[in-house]
């Protein structure tokens, strides 16, 4: 038998023992599926399990390693998807009652990256509906019910890759697929107390995956540690080809990023007003941070170029959602979303102007040459991920989080396209964890990857053994559990 221990080690640790014959990859992805049953519906983060498809691939690659074939540092690591991601064998609801019984004929390109590297598709993972797009005020903004955290099943997992971070903290997966448009892989990874990665625009192909924002979407690893990440990124990078033009990274940029080898001399960034306006624990956790930091990186104080980054990324999401989900509201089938603001933002999106989202890419292009040359002269920017630990999953998103000041980087960040690297960096309120972003140029994630690395070499934040162990008594016997993501509404699938 497996121990739930061992189904919280970072991919490394896990492939490693794969390799030395200690358990088969069937054995792990059943150790898994077996977690995700138990606790996956307690929190609220699986949708679809997709238990035939995984057992199939379990037993395909068990043949390739008796036949001395390896894939890579992924071969036989169990891993579950967003449902945003397509899968041709099982459902791809968005997490959005008008599109629960979606159906696409082939896989998502991630996935077939994934599976070429070996990886084991356990199941679709629960989602705030449509990405939260139209903006929305609850945790409960979906029909998979709210998600809740490991750490406090009474407060939040994130939007909108809840089900990934909850998956990946929880130990239910070895590993997550999320997407962001404006910090839906930074906010679940910070209140989850795990990392994630969100690749430069146009590193990871979205083919297949659900389009909030057709040049803002990203799509990113979610895992226990930044060293997974960096794996899962390799795996899922497009390099650039012939036969799709403008996609993927420059002429002479590497399209699989590998962290470089350096250890230290590394030059950070942090902004001027980083500690004004966050939540006491975040702002000590961050100052941490920082002596850390000075340990192998000289850290200088920066400002931000003054432009409107949150409202241009507004006014391009609205705008560019309105177009993706003009069918859902022109028919109606909007006022089927859970969240009420979300129905009503819908309407509010379709009311942006031309000419006022011509404009905001206008001055993104400014932003995205200010922001290089700022970056330029650094390694990276370091920034607290988010300004507070996770809500209580009753309390108003609005009135919550309006307490704090919020961190500008995000919205400059994924407005631009730049990717970023979120981080454990310890515990706050309520005993939430906390964690900071490292932010570089684009098509950078190599230097990024460093610099994230050697912190996380030197910071050992969360004890995810811990968790699994309060997990074995909180969450089955304690957790609130939701009807909307009964057993009759997770769907099992089969491959056709």
């Amino acid at each position: 038998m497996i121990s739930d221990e061992i189904l919280v080690e970072p991919v490394d640790e896990l492939g490693g023992r794969l390799r030395d014959g200690e358990f088969t990859v069937r054995e792990l992805t059943e150790a898994y599926l077996g977690r995700l049953e138990r606790i996956g519906s307690e929190l609220n983060a699986v949708v679809t399990v997709t238990d035939e498809r995984a057992l199939d691939a379990a037993d395909r690659l068990d043949e390739e390693f008796e036949d001395g074939e390896d894939r890579g540092p992924l071969h036989g690591i169990p891993y579950g998807v967003k449902d945003l991601v397509a899968t041709e064998d099982a459902p791809t609801a968005w997490g959005a009652e008008p599109y629960r019984d979606q159906a696409f004929e082939e896989d998502a390109a991630v996935i077939r990256r994934l599976d070429e590297a070996g990886g084991v598709l356990l199941g679709k993972l629960a989602t705030v509906e449509l990405a939260g797009g139209f903006g929305y005020d609850s945790a409960d903004a979906t029909f998979s019910g709210p998600g809740r955290n490991p750490w406090d099943v009474e407060a939040w997992a994130g939007g909108s890759s809840s089900g990934s971070a909850s998956a990946v903290a929880a130990g239910l997966v070895g590993f997550a697929i999320g997407t962001e448009t404006w910090g839906s892989l930074n906010t679940p990874a910070a209140f989850s107390g795990i990392s994630a990665v969100r690749p430069t625009y146009d590193l990871v192909s979205r083919d297949g995956v659900m389009a909030l924002s057709w040049t803002m979407d990203k799509v990113g690893p979610m895992c226990r540690t930044v060293d997974g990440c960096q794996r899962v990124l390799e795996a899922i990078a497009e390099p650039r080809s012939e036969d799709r033009p403008g996609r993927g990274p420059p002429k002479g940029v590497p399209g699989t990023p590998r962290a470089d080898d350096r250890r230290g001399d590394f030059a950070v960034a942090v902004l001027e007003s980083a500690g004004e306006g966050e939540q006491e624990g975040v702002r000590e956790n961050f100052e941490r941070t920082l002596e850390t930091l000075a340990e192998f990186a000289t850290v200088e104080r920066v400002s931000l170029p003054d432009l409107p980054y949150a409202e241009m990324a507004g006014t391009i999401i609205d705008a560019e959602a309105a177009a993706a989900f003009e069918t859902l509201v022109e028919s109606g089938d909007v006022h089927e979303l859970d969240d009420e603001l979300h129905q009503l933002g819908s309407y509010r999106a379709s009311t942006v102007l031309a000419k006022d989202y011509v404009n905001a890419n206008r001055v993104r292009t400014k932003a995205q040459r200010q922001l290089d040359d700022l970056l330029a002269e650094y390694d990276a920017l370091v920034t607290p991920a988010r300004e507070s630990v996770a809500n209580p999953i009753e309390e108003s998103l609005a009135e919550f989080f309006g307490q704090f000041e919020t961190p500008p980087v995000n919205a400059a960040a994924n407005v631009t396209g730049l990717p970023g690297v979120t981080i454990p960096n310890g515990f706050g309120e309520r005993g939430l964890p906390t964690a900071v972003e490292f932010v570089g140029r684009a098509w950078v994630e190599p230097t990024l990857l460093a610099v994230a690395c050697e912190y996380e070499r030197r910071t050992d934040h969360v004890d995810y053994a811990a968790l699994v162990e309060a997990l074995g008594g909180a969450v089955s016997r304690e957790a609130p559990h939701d009807d909307a993501n009964s057993a009759a509404t997770r769907r099992r699938s089969s491959r056709r």
